[in-house]
């Protein structure tokens, strides 16, 4: 065998796992990964200019093009910024290597600065944690984290590199990469069993999730709400491109509110839940989302999901693309005409009330309010989903700015929309940086709020340094108006402390131009259609900033 580094083998064994980009900020214990880098010329580094961006940007990567990643921190403090992004990760089920540079065993014994063990820090957040004790392990051990990240439920993992691990030479054997096929269907006999149960509804609804999206499924979703000709919604957090929205059984995606969702499910007698945590809510209420008696069945590759909150009648731990493959033709075949009767008179009842019909509707009310001063958020939503080209990707982040995103712009392919998952702000800009770079030939376009930016902000440096093809607009109301909103609706209270941007104000104009943006500033309405279309077209990263209505009760 031939002799080699700790270091070379750690990204020989990175790149042979399919990984292009490593994402990072380097320190001093990183120092031999950034030695060995100029070895490793088919690994493109990719700096940040803190932890959390790192992660945030490795996971628009993936959450963009489906791939492995792997991003690098430094030590505890590091890995500690990179909790946050860490914790978006492990929502969306990200596939993700993140290791973090360590001291040297037994120089890690006297705990010398920024030292603290780094295992249990991570391990709440990833599905593997482990530190290399030796260098004979390293290929062991990124080979299973590569496939314990990549096998569904998908998830990152951590490996902590300590220094001497690293820098030390052995002949060892690199091993080959394993990938878990796991596009299993259920068996004849649960099909059958599925079948029949929903044929038995007389008024099914589907809720869709992120697993259609990860299983490719969206096509396949389409022509499985087609053959029952039932309503279609989407997961109550949608974060993602979980169906065709131009379908005409699509209605759109469930709020987080439980009384709307509880109305909104109240008419059906079956929910079938595909690849989702169909109704996971926000903020507490008496009132519970699911209708009394309203029975569900489940399919999934996710444990945790199935039967979460609520007991279901059929939960298969399935594939989604292969069990619809496989029920479409026992359904066809247990319900014949009637089945194909009752399908077309159901596509045909929604035409009123579909994304579609309800889109036309949501647009010509937010036309009117195009004259509005300081602008209306919601038609500038309307004119970023307008100037956006055929193929471009959206990366939202707008919270209050962009609540009418999910009904204007259509869903047409798994890739084309992401959104803010798990809560945490900050993650929109790094995210649509590393989405950018996984789409090199899509433009990519991130819509954030101004609270949420100031998480990240220093993230356009990275899109200035790659020269991305990035549009980012930031509607900026001067505020957290969603906390003024909920401040006010839940305790009835409108003396607003700590949330308001104005004295003195955040100029963001300026700080795009000072990490190396091309960026101008928008107050009216006539300006912003040019300036969205020249940014659109230009080969470089461009920033708009949107001076946007931030009174509470506008829109």
């Amino acid at each position: 065998m031939n002799r080699i580094t700790g270091r070379s083998a750690f990204l020989a064994l990175l790149r042979d796992e399919g990984i292009t980009h490593l994402f990072g900020n380097p320190g001093t214990t990183e120092l031999p990964i950034m030695h060995a880098l100029k070895d490793h010329p088919e690994i493109t580094y990719v700096m940040a200019m803190q932890e959390s961006l790192v992660v945030a940007m490795a996971d628009g990567f993936s959450r963009a093009s489906g791939r492995l990643v792997a991003c690098n921190v430094h030590v505890a403090p590091g890995l500690g910024n990179a909790m946050g992004a860490l914790y978006n990760a492990k929502f969306t089920g990200t596939p993700m290597i993140l290791t973090a540079g360590q001291q040297e065993q037994g120089h890690g014994l006297t705990e010398p600065l920024l030292y603290d063990p780094l295992v249990r820090i991570a391990e709440p957040l990833v599905k593997w944690a482990v530190e290399v004790t030796r260098l004979e392990d390293l290929p062991r051990i990124v080979r299973r984290a590569a496939k314990i990240a990549t096998t569904p439920p998908t998830g990152p993992v951590f490996i902590s590199l300590p220094g001497d691990i690293l820098n030390a030479e052995a002949g060892i054997d690199l091993g080959r990469s394993t990938r878990v096929d796991t596009r299993v269907r259920p068996s004849d006999e649960a099909l059958q069993a599925l079948a029949r149960r929903i044929l038995a509804a007389e008024r099914p609804a589907i809720v869709v999730g992120d697993e259609v999206v990860r299983s490719d499924a969206l096509e396949e979703a389409a022509a499985f709400a087609t053959i029952l000709g039932c309503p279609v919604f989407q997961q109550s957090v949608p974060y993602g491109a979980h169906f065709l929205s131009e379908h005409p059984c699509f209605l759109g995606a469930l709020t987080r509110s439980q009384t709307q969702v509880r109305s909104a499910l109240s008419p059906y007698d079956l929910l079938v839940v595909l690849g989702a945590d169909p109704l996971r809510m926000s903020v507490y209420s008496e009132v519970d989302p699911l209708p009394d008696g309203l029975p569900m069945v489940q399919v999934g590759l996710v444990d945790g999901d199935l039967a979460k909150n609520y007991a279901v009648e059929i939960a298969l731990k399935a594939d989604v693309k292969e069990t619809l493959r496989a029920i479409m033709p026992v359904l066809r075949e247990a319900g014949g005409a009637r089945l194909l009767e009752r399908a077309e008179a159901g596509r045909a009842a929604l035409a009123s009330t579909n994304w579609r019909a309800k889109r036309a509707r949501l647009v010509a009310e937010i036309t009117g309010r195009r004259d509005r001063s300081p602008l209306d958020p919601d038609w500038l939503a309307l004119q970023i989903v307008e100037a956006m080209p055929e193929n471009a990707i959206l990366v939202e982040e707008a919270l209050t700015s962009s609540r009418h995103i999910p009904s204007l712009r259509a869903h047409r392919d798994r890739y084309g929309f992401h959104g803010l998952a798990s809560g945490g702000i900050g993650w929109g800009l790094p995210a649509a940086v590393g989405a950018s770079l996984a789409n090199p030939d899509r433009p990519v376009v991130c819509f954030s709020g101004d609270g949420s930016a100031m998480y990240s902000i220093q993230a356009l440096w990275t899109a200035a340094k790659h020269k991305l093809p990035l549009t980012v607009v930031i509607a900026n109301n001067g505020g957290y108006r969603i906390i003024k909103q909920r401040l006010l609706a839940f305790h009835a209270d409108d003396h607003f402390v700590g949330m308001d941007f104005t004295d003195p104000a955040v100029d963001l104009t300026g700080l795009a131009r000072a990490l190396g943006l091309e960026a101008s500033r928008v107050t009216e309405a006539d300006d912003l259609a040019p300036r969205l279309g020249a940014a659109m077209r230009a080969p470089g990263p461009t920033l708009i900033e949107v001076m946007v209505d931030g009174s509470v009760a506008s829109g």
